[in-house]
This record gives C-alpha cells, structure tokens and sequence, in this order.
C-alpha cells in the first residue's frame, strides 16, 4: 500500500488532463515539469496551523494525491529542540487509510510531505538532513548570460519588474528544489557586480524571495568586495575601516528591511582579480570578520570562498591550503569557508581538497559543481552523483556543515539544456541532504518522481545503469589515472593537452598540469622529489599518496611523475593503461548510446531525439578527445596508439570553436570543427 499509483497512470494522468502543479506554457515540452508531482484528485489534507511552508504542503497535496491507498494527510507541528528543525517523522495508518507527517517546523512539514510522492514512501519512516545549509550557487550575472551555464540565459532578470509569466517559472524552480531538499539559493556569480546591491535591485530580489520564501529557500547574494568604493563613493574598502563597516552595516539593514530572512552573503575575494581585504594589507578572516559582524545582529552568515590561487607557491593545487590553513580558527561563528570539493577547480576527477582535513576549528561548506563546466558542458551525459559520493566518502566530513552546488539552471525549455542533466540538480539537493544516499536510490527516486519517463522496470534497469556509469566514461576518454585540466583555454570545451596561450599564467594551461616529456607524464606533487603537496594531506593519505606502489591508479599522475614504460600493479605499463583508459570511455558511450535505443517508447519522441543527438554528439567528441590525447602524448614520448586514430594530430591542433565562457557548442558547429 505504499505509492501504488503505477507509473503509467501518473503519466496519463499528466499527460490526459495537460495539467501540472505548475503548469507551464501550452506546447511546451513535458521535460519542462522536471520531477514536479501531476495534479490528479488530490488527497485530503488535515492542518491547522499557519506555517507558510505547511500551507504550501497543503495545497500541493490537495493538488496531487501521493498515494492510492492512503487517502487523507495530516501535518501536525511537534515542537522539540532536541531534534534538528527540518527533520520529520511520518506515520502510516492503514486502518484509517491516513499519513501524518509530525515536525518541529514548517519546512520539516513540507519537506514530510513531499517526500511521500518518492517510490515506497508511505510507510512509517523519518527523516533528518544531515547538513543544515543546502544552498545552490547562481553564476548568472546582471545582464543575463550565465557563467559556465549552458541552459540560456538567467532565469533571473534585474533589470526590469518581474512579469507574472516569470513568477510561475519560479514557483516551478522553488517547487523542485524543495523536493529535492534545497534550502537556500545564491541569486547572482561570484565574480559579482556592486550594482546588485542598489536599492532599486534590492528590491526586485525581495520580490523572487518572496516567492520562494513559501518552499523553504531563503535567498543570498554574492557581494564584491569594493562595494563600498563602486557605490558608497568611499576612498577604500579596508575591512578595519570603521567608514567601511559603517557603510556594510547600512546596507544590511536596508536588505533586511526588504527581505526579513535574507541568509547572507557569498563572497569571492583575491582571485581571479576580484578585489579582497588582501588589497588593503588584510586578511580573508579580517575581510569575512567585517561582513559577519555586520550580518550578525540579523542571523545573517558568510560564506567566505577558498578558491584561491595566487602564486605563493608553484604547485596551484596547494595554494588554497597555504593561503588558509593558517587563518584556522580566527573567523566569526557566523562565518563559513567555502571549498571547492578539489584542491584545483572540478575537474573531472581530484582527489579532495587537504582543506577538509586541515581546518578543524572552523566551518566548512563543500562546494560542488552541478554545471558541467569540465564535463562536456550540457552535450555530454555525465550523472555526477558517483563524484560526489566519492568525495564524501573520502573527505573527512567532521567539518562540513553545508554543501553548495553551482547550479545548471538556465532559461531553456528543460531548466538545465541536456534533458537528463535535471538528474544532477536533484541528485545534488539529495545528497546535501544525505551523503549516505547511492547514486542508484537516487536516480531511481528521479526517475519515479519525473513525469516526462516512462520507463518500464526492465527499462528502468537500463537507464540507472546507463547514467550511473556515465561520469566514469567521462574520466576516461577526457582525463584518466588522475590527468587533469587538459581542456581548450577559456571556454573549456573539447581537448588541448597542447595549448599555449602568450602571456596567460602557466597554471592556466595544460602543460602545467600533465608535464609530459619523453621520459614520463604526471605531476609530481610528492614530498620526495615533487611540489610536497602530498604533505598537506593526513598521515594515512599521505603516505598512501606519496608512494607509487600505493598511489590509486585513478590519482597517480596527480600525484606521481611516472614513466611511460613503469609497470603498475595491473602488470600494464603506463602507456598501455592511457591507451585502456581511453578506448574504454569511447567504448561506453557508443554502449550507452545503445542503451538509449532501448528507451524508445519511454519517452515523447522529441525528447527522445533531443538525447539521441547529444549522445551521437558525446560519442563524436569522446573520439576526438581520445585521439587528441594519445596521438599528442604519443608524439611526446616516441610511442604510438594502440587504435588507429580517426583525427591527425595536426588537424586537431588547429581546431579553435571561437566560443565565449557562456555558450554550449552546437553539434553543428563542432561536426565542422573537429
């Protein structure tokens, strides 16, 4: 008696009635619904209360029944300090055919509530979120072109009122990050303009928060450092400055004034030419302290980023650690540092940042990358949740308190360009939640909840396998035994182990990162003979990381500058691995594409289309990316492939796709490219 509405009938039902709990355009595409429940009867819902979360489960319940048993739902407010806020509890009364969902809060009621329409959820269970802070990072910018997004334009428009076609947008994008978890949402980049703190904008952002405010999601913004200079007219921003904090501590009260639950700010300082408190003689924890302080009296946090990487030091991979390991301890309770999963930049696979190990006595957020800035932008099939389950099992995890996820939220049809790439949002919502989650649960709870597949159970099987396997394929014709950043400067799309740009930074470019000569390839980063990063790490990494006969094959040559003909353990050499490596990930995409035939009838033929398509596109550039790397490296080291390429090596080394930091490459423009 749990969930016994068959897939079929949710489906029909949508697709009979054209009705969604946020309905979308006539002649949209069903993917636009992403994993929203379909209105049907509705069930009876018992509450009487005024929580604003749990009236918002109401009316999503009374829209949607969850269930076919049970027929009525009751939401009762607990309160209990000695359990977290957003955790529930639900009963499963079969007698009287009811569910009550009990919670100390309105979001844990909503939360309850919306987990009954995941598969085998009417039974007695509960819950709890593992981390408090569940916050999707916005790259989008003011004039609407999104930073590594590549799903259109923002959803998000500052520059003009918000018309009440967008407001269902957004009661659509606030209904599926409640679903999935998601608490908290970043509305503007990092790399962020002072303008979005004007009052005129201030006050359109009170309005999205406004709206999203009912689903549980509290709004912050990134702030530039210097906005007390670009807007307040100031000769400096030095954090010590008792003008500057004057100025900060008017402005949050303005913001607060507009928006009573604002979270906080997001701030990306000293990289990347971002001003910071470093520019005035100051530390990043003197420059968070100022904020924090600040936002306090409101219950207001910082999140302060730790991607860092000036040249202190001449391994890139160390400089985030040597920059704030040493800060250990020194900022506010209401500061949190934010760290990239990796100690570079979410490349396809890193080992986790020494960060997470190092700064035992101050809060962590782990920032993960939902866009696939690294991963073939949205053309390529790549379900990241198996990254991020390695991350989580890897890092030590004592300090996290939260996990931030860059998102891949774009104005397209489908919210995020690649139809099956809405899996990552929700699995990223899923695994903030709870990292002890699989990968498979969780693609098996999207696919139950999406409207838009209709697998039967043998196809099901078929799809899970398909995408769970689909980041490794990734690795291993793009970057594989721990190879990393070998892509095209700039946009980051497509292979370039080769890439000299004048003047650019030699940390910006592949050579850098691979290091390969005619003796070996890898970066040696051991304490030995290399750049000691392996030092930053605990003793039980360390010393695993330090030594060839125990380096994992998937970290070696981050860590290890190693020959083309030493042998591994597997008996191969290093070449013969590259080799394997590489034919093995062009071999699965041509086995999922394969996969995805199987799949016809599943789904609306021009969805299916669509993804048909991009596969063809990602098996074309997992060929192209093959044949780039072993036909370059082979040129290095005097050995040669062992397939017959499909490129030469001089045709690829011309090819430039002229592309900006915003764009998806068409398969139009890449079948004339490479």
């Amino acid at each position: 008696m749990n969930n016994l509405i068959p897939r079929l009938t949710k489906t029909a039902l949508a697709l009979a009635t054209g009705l969604l709990l946020c309905p979308g355009v006539r002649g949209e595409r069903s993917d636009s619904q992403l994993w929203l429940p379909s209105e049907n009867c509705g069930c009876k819902v018992e509450y009487k209360g005024s929580l604003p979360e749990a009236k918002k489960a109401c009316e999503i319940l009374q829209a949607s029944a969850p269930d076919e048993y049970f027929t009525r739902v009751r939401l009762e407010q607990k309160r209990d300090r000695k359990i977290p806020s957003e955790s529930y509890k639900v009963k499963a009364d079969s007698a009287s055919r009811t569910i009550t969902v009990t919670s100390p809060s309105g979001r844990g009621l909503l939360y309850g509530a919306l987990s009954l329409y995941r598969p085998q959820s009417c039974r007695d269970r509960e819950d709890k979120p593992v981390h408090n802070l569940r916050i999707l990072n916005h790259w989008d910018n003011m004039d609407r072109t999104v930073e590594r997004g590549y799903a259109g334009k923002s959803i998000w428009d500052w520059k003009s009122q918000i018309a009440d076609s967008m407001k269902s947008v957004y009661e659509k994008y606030a209904l599926a990050n409640a679903i999935a978890g998601i608490n908290g949402t970043v509305l503007n980049n990092v790399n962020a303009s002072p303008d979005m703190l004007r009052s005129e904008v201030v006050r359109e952002v009170a309005k999205v928060a406004d709206i999203l405010r009912p689903y549980g999601i509290k709004v912050y913004l990134s702030v530039n450092f210097a906005s007390p200079m670009a807007l307040g007219g100031l000769s400096t921003a030095d954090p010590l400055s008792s003008e500057v904090s004057g100025w900060w501590k008017k402005k949050v009260e303005e913001i607060y004034r507009e928006i009573p639950d604002f979270g906080g700010f997001l701030v990306k300082a000293n990289s990347e030419g971002q001003p910071g408190p470093c520019d005035f003689g100051r530390s990043h924890a003197e420059g968070a302290n100022m904020l924090a302080r600040v936002l306090k009296p409101h219950n207001g946090i910082v999140m302060w980023r730790a991607f860092v990487y000036s040249p202190s030091d001449a391994d890139r991979a160390k400089q985030a650690y040597v920059e704030f390991k040493p800060l250990d301890g020194q900022f506010d309770d209401n500061v949190l540092v934010q760290v990239k999963n990796g100690p570079v930049d979410f490349q396809p696979r890193e080992p986790y940042s020494p960060l997470f190990a190092g700064m035992k006595a101050t809060p962590l957020l782990a920032e993960l990358q939902i866009t696939q800035e690294y991963l073939g932008h949205s053309n390529h099939l790549a379900y990241l949740a198996p990254m991020w389950e390695e991350f989580f099992e890897e890092a030590p995890r004592s300090g996290i308190k939260g996990v931030a996820g860059v998102a891949n939220v774009g104005d397209s049809d489908n919210f995020t360009g690649h139809p099956l790439a809405q899996a990552n949002w929700y699995a990223f919502g899923r695994m903030a939640w709870n990292p002890e989650l699989s990968p498979e649960t969780i693609l098996d709870e999207w696919i139950y909840q999406t409207q838009w597949l209709n697998p039967d159970a043998d196809q099901q099987k078929t799809l899970v396998k398909m995408m769970a396997g689909s980041r490794e394929h990734v690795v291993d014709y793009m970057m594989p035994m721990g190879l990393h950043h070998l892509f095209a400067f700039g946009h980051h799309y497509g292979p370039e182990p080769w890439c000299d740009v004048a003047g650019a930074r030699a940390d910006w470019l592949p050579k850098y990162y691979h290091r390969a000569d005619k003796e070996g390839i890898g970066f040696d980063r051991t304490e030995k003979s290399g750049s000691g990063a392996t030092c930053q790490y605990p003793e039980s990494d360390r010393s695993r990381f330090e030594h060839f006969s125990t380096c994992p094959e998937k970290y070696l040559l981050w860590f290890h500058h190693v020959g083309w003909d030493s042998k591994l353990p597997s008996g191969e050499t290093v070449w013969q691995a590259l080799n394997r490596h590489y034919d093995s990930g062009v071999e699965g995409v041509a086995e999922m594409r394969g996969m995805w035939q199987d799949m016809k009838g599943s789904v609306e033929p021009e969805i299916y289309s669509d993804i048909d398509s991009r596969l063809l596109t990602q098996h074309k550039d997992a060929i192209w990316w093959r044949d780039a790397c072993l036909e370059y490296f082979g040129n290095i080291s005097g050995k040669e492939a062992e397939r017959l390429p499909m490129h030469r090596l001089e045709d690829m080394m011309k090819v430039k796709l002229n592309i900006d930091n915003f764009t998806n490459p068409s398969a139009e423009l890449l079948d004339t490219k490479r």
